[in-house]
C-alpha cells in the first residue's frame, strides 16, 4: 500500500499520550499509533453510517410493512 508523509500539529498533552501508549507498549512509534486511531476513527464512521441506513429502513418498513419481503420467501 502506498503512503504519503504528513506533518501534522497535535496539542502538547497528546503528544504525551500518545508517548505513554508507546511506552506501555500498545504501539511500536507515533505513526503506529496515528495510523492505528485514524484506521478506528474511520471504522467508527463506517458503523455509524451502516447504524443511520438500518434505522432509516427500520422506519420505513414501520410505515410500510406491506413493503416487507417474507422470509420464507428469500431462502
Amino acid at each position: 500500500m502506498a503512503t504519503t508523509q504528513v506533518q501534522v500539529r497535535i496539542p502538547d498533552d497528546l503528544v504525551k499520550e500518545l508517548d505513554r501508549w508507546i511506552a506501555e507498549g500498545r504501539f511500536s512509534s507515533r505513526s503506529e499509533a496515528v495510523k492505528t486511531i485514524v484506521a478506528l476513527y474511520k471504522e467508527r464512521e463506517r458503523t455509524r453510517k451502516f447504524y443511520e441506513m438500518l434505522t432509516r429502513r427500520s422506519e420505513d418498513a414501520r410505515r410500510h410493512p406491506e413493503r416487507l419481503v417474507p422470509l420464507k420467501d428469500v431462502f
